[in-house]
């Protein structure tokens, strides 16, 4: 074991590199794929929690939305004012003893990071819709839409562009905060680490590599979660489409110049 710093990272790297990248790649497995079903179950409880109830409607409709809005209430306040870690304990060791389900840990994990992101993202969700102009709804309803294709066509659009980078954060946390996986046995990367720094007594040597791997992930997710936004945004540029022919609209309108005016 060389006796410098560098020495030692060197040496960590190539003695058990491999366990690093099983790690990283654990970490981002799990990371991606819950935090994708995160956002599904966030969209889904957003959508029902801002469903429209007025007086007219069926007392029965009303009875209803008012049950599973309590149910998701619930679930939301709960996964959102625990720890995760808790909740994995809870989840795995708990399913087992009390209901005798028996989770694969890797099921576990799964599931865990992803209700947990789920309850997150559900208020993100339910936030973004309320921030579409009001508006825009009472337009869509006018020439006749239902409130199903409101939120297909019209709202969820707009809200998805403004909650994107609250789904990006939600990546690079889960990225982050799967090391709390490690209490029910799931290899990722800080069970790689503390495996490696207890074999070799090496610990700051290998929660230094740790920690920038860490950085690594999340600074490139980061990075390519922001060129998706500017995706996202479109041309700077437009030209008013019309089937008028006797309207000539091309480079009618130019946000680019209207800019520089305004500058």
């Amino acid at each position: 074991m060389p006796q410098d710093f560098w020495g030692r990272i060197v040496y960590i790297l190539q003695e058990r590199g491999p366990a690093y990248l099983d790690g990283a790649k654990n970490t981002m497995v799990i990371a991606l794929i819950s935090t994708f079903i995160g956002c599904i179950i966030g969209f889904a409880v957003g959508i029902v929690q801002t469903i429209p109830v007025s007086k007219k409607d069926n007392i029965v409709k009303r009875a209803l939305l008012w049950v599973v809005r309590l149910i998701l209430n619930i679930y939301v306040e709960v996964f959102r004012g625990t720890p995760m870690m808790v909740q994995a304990m809870f989840i795995f060791f708990g399913s087992s003893a009390v209901f005798n389900i028996n989770m694969s840990m890797w099921f576990a994990a799964f599931f865990i990071v992803s209700i947990n992101t789920g309850a997150y993202m559900a208020e993100t969700v339910r936030g973004g819709i309320l921030s579409i102009d009001p508006g825009q709804t009472e337009g869509a309803k006018a020439i006749g839409m239902t409130h199903v294709q409101t939120m297909l066509y019209v709202i969820l659009p707009q809200a998805l562009r403004n909650i994107m980078p609250q789904i990006g954060n939600n990546l690079i946390i889960n990225i982050k905060d799967t090391c709390v996986l490690s209490v029910i046995g799931i290899v990722e990367m800080f069970y790689a680490a503390k495996s490696v720094a207890g074999a070799l007594y090496t610990y700051f040597e290998s929660f230094t590599i740790a920690m920038v791997i860490y950085f690594i992930l999340t600074f490139a997710c980061s990075r390519l979660l922001r060129l998706w936004e500017k995706k996202m945004d479109g041309s700077d540029n437009y030209d008013l489409a019309t089937t008028d022919t006797l309207a000539h609209t091309s480079g009618l309108y130019s946000y680019t110049a209207k800019k520089e005016e305004d500058e």
